[in-house]
């Protein structure tokens, strides 16, 4: 199973295992719920997916990796408490509350979600002491002495032997208590999340064409040398940190991400001549309808020219500056969108108010409003970051209604529209010039390759991008419904492969 059926499998067992009646009590008997047990190689994503499941299902998520706990912190610490038996006072021990439970009750507190998933990784390589509460811990869904509250589901991860010699083999009792899913690397599956992520294009390009090079792990008697999805996510991080800084990206930098050196040699002479190619054939100025009639023909005639990798490569850079601005737009747009219905809101609240100045409660109550959010984990990142950003749009037209000397409500909110139209107006224009780079990137394309393999390849990233997708649906692009035969024609290819494979294995 790769990793993005696996997510998939969590979310069903989500679905399962919280139904509820029509009295709110759950329906699965928990004590059939078995934990989820997530075996494949180290750095592919586990921990990401868990991320993912949590916000795609609005629950709650703790995770721990347990090799950096002790018994105590796990299963809590011992202390003595007087007990009446038959009449009889003793003093027998007990145990304080297991930190990791403690912490699921901490992130119902602060986030109000009563779900979610308690995710353990690194499960299967704990110390000797700890190993005993673990498989208390996967039979009975406890920490010591506290079970894990009901609506929280159990996913443990761990990686194979082969990768770790700290590994612990579980039992077969315990093996009968979890729903074991070994996990592959596959390299189209991650792409897919990678694209999502927008991750660095020579990340995505290099990957596309040499899928041999995504997961590598050797343990060998010189050493131990490995590539992972994690070491390529980390890479296109800094790659993107770097070129902000302007900081020469070196070969021994992308050797500290990928972990083994004919790979790290072969990915950065791909990345210097990524950048080459990306100055060289002007691809900026050329979209953007910028670039003059000399540089378009000496980009197009050097495209003819080149070979197959030069040919891919300048196509995934061309991918990139749309999927950029297509990006750039849906960022604005979604701005817009969210100004006005912020606006709204202000204009019913100012609605009774004696003076504009009322505003300023308005947006002392909006900052109030995210930071609560922020505290119990609420927001992501990119909803946090648009929201501070409305609400500095909102002081800037308050200051400006200040510095104009206006205070009448009417006058005040009539000022704020022509602010906002000014907004309205650069999405217009930001609208227009995405459609252009569109425009511009398949007439290129056929100008430079016909209706060939790259233009293929085009259609095919921009079909798979769901930004892309959506911007083409909503505004429309005459170009890409014309060329979407070739999208068909490839499917009908795969199809007669396969019919041609099953014909061969049934002569054999």
């Amino acid at each position: 199973m790769n990793i993005k059926e696996a997510k998939n499998e969590i979310i069903h067992t989500l679905a399962a295992y919280l139904k509820k009646d029509e009295n709110g009590i759950y329906t699965y008997p928990l004590v059939r719920q078995r934990p989820i047990l997530l075996i494949g190689p180290p750095g592919i994503g586990k921990t990401a997916i868990m991320e993912q499941i949590a916000d795609e299902c609005g629950v709650g998520l703790v995770a721990y990796t347990i090799t950096h706990h002790t018994r105590q912190s796990a299963v809590g610490l011992p202390k003595i408490v007087s007990r009446s038996y038959g009449g009889i006072q003793m003093n027998i021990t007990e145990y304080t509350m297991s930190e990791i439970i403690a912490s699921v009750y901490d992130c119902m507190e602060q986030t109000g979600k009563k779900e979610g998933i308690l995710f353990i990784d690194e499960i299967n390589c704990v110390s000797e002491t700890l190993a005993p509460a673990m498989l208390q811990f996967l039979q009975n869904k406890t920490f010591g002495t506290h079970k894990v509250p009901k609506g929280w589901i159990i996913v443990a991860a761990g990686n194979p032997s082969s990768y770790n010699k700290s590994v612990r083999e579980f039992d077969i009792v315990t093996l009968d208590r979890v729903r074991k899913i070994p996990i592959q690397a596959e390299p189209d599956v991650w792409l897919e999340y990678a694209r999502k992520r927008k991750l660095h294009g020579a990340v995505l390009s290099y990957l596309s064409m040499k899928k041999e090079n995504f997961y590598v792990v050797e343990n060998t008697v010189d050493g131990k040398f490995f590539v992972t999805a994690r070491g390529w996510e980390d890479l296109s991080e800094i790659l993107k940190s770097y070129e902000e800084l302007q900081v020469e990206i070196s070969e021994a930098l992308i050797g500290e991400f990928l972990q083994k050196e004919e790979i790290a040699r072969d990915f950065a002479s791909y990345y210097r001549l990524y950048e080459k190619y990306k100055t060289d054939y002007k691809l900026l100025e050329i979209l953007g309808d910028t670039a003059t009639r000399e540089q378009y023909e000496l980009s197009c005639n050097m495209a003819k020219k080149a070979s197959f990798e030069e040919r891919f490569m300048v196509t995934e850079l061309i991918v990139q500056v749309v999927e950029n601005q297509i990006t750039a737009f849906e960022k604005y747009d979604k701005k817009t969108e969210t100004l006005h219905e912020n606006l709204r809101q202000l204009k019913a609240f100012l609605q009774g108010k004696d003076s504009i100045d009322a505003m300023e409660k308005f947006i002392f109550s909006r900052r109030n409003a995210l930071k609560a959010k922020l505290d119990s984990e609420l927001l992501t990142s990119a909803e946090g970051v648009l929201e501070e950003e409305q609400i500095r749009i909102l002081e800037e037209y308050f200051q400006t209604l200040k510095e104009w000397h206006i205070r009448d409500i009417i006058d005040g909110y009539g000022r704020i529209c022509i602010l906002f139209a000014k907004v309205c107006a650069g999405r217009r224009e930001l609208l227009k010039r995405t459609k252009k780079v569109l425009e511009n990137a398949f007439l290129f394309l056929e100008k430079c390759f016909g209706k060939e393999q790259e233009l293929l390849l085009f259609e095919t990233e921009l079909t798979a991008d769901d930004q892309a997708g959506i911007f083409i649906s909503s505004y429309g692009c005459a170009h890409y419904f014309q060329n979407c035969d070739l999208l068909l024609y490839q499917k009908q290819e795969r199809e007669l492969q396969k019919e041609c494979r099953v014909i061969l294995e049934d002569k054999d």
